[in-house]
């Protein structure tokens, strides 16, 4: 580790000169989410008349995904872990597939069923000890730049140092791309009405001292928007965005009363603004874990008063839960949702919370029946309250009867008649 600085030097390279060393039928990872290398994936794709059949393994893609572009069909085959914009089109049209599991047990594939001959990751420039931060993407990037047969870094100096399980050391990188570009952002939209609403309901099921998990996008955001005046909550999620800093910085999450790593927000994966990834940097109350850790239900069950708020496209009068699929088709993924519906329930004073709009468009997102083919992400038997903008429906310990009355009465009142008559005749329940 003393000569740390001449091992960098001589393991330098280019972006372009580093995909070489892909091979026809090699599986390939690249960092998770906004972690995701900025030059590295596009210089693969330069090369797909050399290749034939690299399967490219990722979650949730920031970038532009030209592995998954028909031209490209013979070249990559793209299997997603997690569904997105950029990729979608492609594992419906066959050019991609996706894998159902639990995000706490995604590392395991890569030590067992799925083993990675390239990975491709963004580090932070090393410290004086030769340490480099994975920054915001640990989750399950760590253990495929573990078990990797080749790891390729790109070093960008915009990354963040993230305390916690992120670093690797520059003797276990084989090739450095030194790149200086802005690392990928998550830009806050304008809160809609319903979303308001929504964060107003679920903030009435919050008390103070609570240990938070939250997703991604509006809902989290007009959850924490409702937190300005909680005392000493605490944060144990897979990401956190912007938000969280806000009220981190007022006081409000501080961990205090958190019962395991009191006083961190512990997390496997980041994305927000450049500002949030400059309060990110070396910031001792950030702690980011691997998937393995941070997802563990039983990990998230140590934490007392546990709250877990997640969405849903639609949710069915049993209380069923689908978050993941539009019909047959696959829209995004499991994620860590079920690992953290289970956790809080398991958790003393915990709670499971599911949070969607009541309407999508014209049409009703609490449904009688799901699509034929659309997967159940969370069962009925792991939720405890469905909250739209309509109201909260509190089905833990109820009948079927009670469920439905109580998942009936949150729905969009434009729906409510016809979901009783659709009760009664798909149920044979009156409610």
């Amino acid at each position: 580790m003393k000569n740390w600085r001449e091992d960098y030097k001589r393991k330098i390279t280019t972006a372009a000169e580093a995909v070489k060393l892909v091979n026809s039928g090699d599986r390939v990872t690249f960092s998770h989410a906004c972690g995701e290398p900025r030059t590295l994936p596009a210089e693969l794709v330069k090369r797909a008349d050399d290749l034939r059949g690299v399967q490219i393994v990722h979650q949730v893609p920031m970038g532009e995904a030209l592995y998954c572009r028909p031209e490209y069909g013979k070249s990559f085959q793209h299997v997603a872990l997690f569904a997105g914009g950029p990729t979608r089109q492609a594992i419906w049209e066959g050019r991609g597939d996706y894998i159902p599991r639990f995000n706490f047990e995604i590392p395991s594939l890569f030590e067992s069923k799925w083993p990675v001959d390239v990975a491709m990751v963004t580090v932070s420039p090393p410290d004086k000890n030769g340490f480099c931060s994975l920054g915001i993407s640990v989750d399950w990037t760590k253990k495929s730049a573990e078990t990797a047969k080749i790891l390729i870094a790109e070093v960008n100096r915009n990354m963040p140092r993230v305390h916690g399980d992120s670093f690797i050391h520059v003797s276990e990188i084989d090739h450095l791309v030194e790149v200086d570009l802005p690392i990928y952002e998550l830009n806050k939209k304008k809160m809609t009405e319903v979303e308001e609403k929504i964060g107003q309901n679920v903030a009435q099921l919050i008390e103070d001292d609570c240990c938070l998990q939250l997703g991604i996008g509006g809902i989290p955001d007009a959850v924490l928007a409702n937190l300005g005046c909680f005392k000493n909550l605490g944060i144990h999620s897979e990401m956190i965005a912007d938000g969280v800093m806000h009220l981190a910085e007022k006081g409000v999450i501080n961990g205090s009363r958190k019962t395991i790593h009191k006083g961190k927000i512990v997390v496997t994966f980041l994305m927000g603004t450049r500002a949030f990834y400059d309060w990110l940097d070396d910031n001792p109350m950030i702690e980011i874990h691997t998937v393995d850790y941070t997802n563990d239900p039983y990990v998230i069950a140590k934490n007392k008063k546990m709250i877990s708020i997640n969405s849903a496209l639609e949710v069915d009068l049993l209380g069923q839960v689908c978050a993941d699929s539009l019909g047959p088709q696959q829209f995004s993924g499991v994620g860590g949702q079920v690992d953290f519906v289970r956790g809080a329930r398991m958790s003393e004073g915990g709670k499971a919370i599911i949070a969607l709009p009541s309407t999508a468009k014209e049409f009703s997102r609490i449904v009688p029946v799901f699509k034929q083919g659309a997967a159940v992400t969370t069962s009925r038997n792991d939720v405890d309250y469905i909250v739209t903008d309509c109201g909260i429906a509190e089905l833990a310990g109820k009948t079927i009867r009670q469920r439905m009355k109580a998942i009936i009465e949150i729905a969009h009142s434009n729906f409510r008649e016809e979901l009783a008559r659709k009760a009664r005749e798909v149920y044979n329940i009156r409610v």
